[in-house]
């Protein structure tokens, strides 16, 4: 059983991704988006231009211009956007590059709205953030994924302490992190991102030893 892929996202420092490379992340996300984590593009780039390649480079984006997105991609060598708002799919899919879906889980509709965004290389499953792109460090009701049958992303409210329960209990493919590995909004905290890295992709392992047990 493979273990579970792990996003850090709204990155704002260099010394920051490079501690979630060293830790064994899969995915760095930095926030073009109105957000306490936004970051300029020079910033970005500052804060990407080390990431090997076998990380992913994630850019999130709300209620942005077509113009502004693709003066962003132009200028930065994303390999992922992740959309948040009210984005349909063939607007998400016009960029030419794989995309995220975020979707904000209160309610059972949740899966159904999943549905609507079939080009999607990926759906995120996020806690509500009325005006805002995630980060709240606040979960949802893991219940209203119950049945779920897609590949999808968990984020919302997780941190070293509840995604090994997470994972085992909704069994994604990737978790999403950003508040609960911070000392302040932008400000990861190394040791909170390493035990969050080496927590999310053991639970699967020990979980299955239990389970032999």
């Amino acid at each position: 059983m493979k273990p579970v892929k792990v996003k850090i996202c709204g990155l704002t420092r260099e010394a920051d991704v490079l501690s979630a490379v060293h830790a064994g992340v899969d995915a760095v996300g930095v926030v073009f988006a109105k957000s306490p984590r936004q970051v300029s593009v020079p910033q970005a780039a500052k804060c990407l231009a080390k990431v090997p390649s076998g990380v992913l480079k994630v850019g999130l984006f709300m209620n942005q211009s077509r113009q502004e997105v693709g003066k962003i991609i132009g200028a930065l060598r994303l390999d992922l956007l992740q959309f948040h708002g009210p984005a349909e799919n063939d607007w998400c899919a016009s960029f030419g590059l794989p995309f995220l879906r975020a979707i904000s889980v209160d309610s059972d509709r949740a899966i159904r709205q999943a549905r609507r965004y079939p080009d999607a290389w990926g759906i995120l499953f996020d806690a509500p953030a009325p005006g805002g792109a995630g980060g709240t460090g606040r979960t949802f009701d893991w219940s209203l994924l119950s049945g779920i049958d897609c590949p999808f992303w968990l984020a919302g409210g997780l941190n070293p302490d509840n995604v090994t329960q997470a994972v085992r209990k909704l069994d994604p493919d990737w978790v999403d992190v950003s508040s609960g590995v911070e000392d302040g909004p932008g400000l990861k905290n190394p040791d909170l991102m390493r035990a969050f890295i080496t927590a999310a992709k053991s639970a699967r392992r020990e979980w299955k030893t239990e389970e032999l047990n």
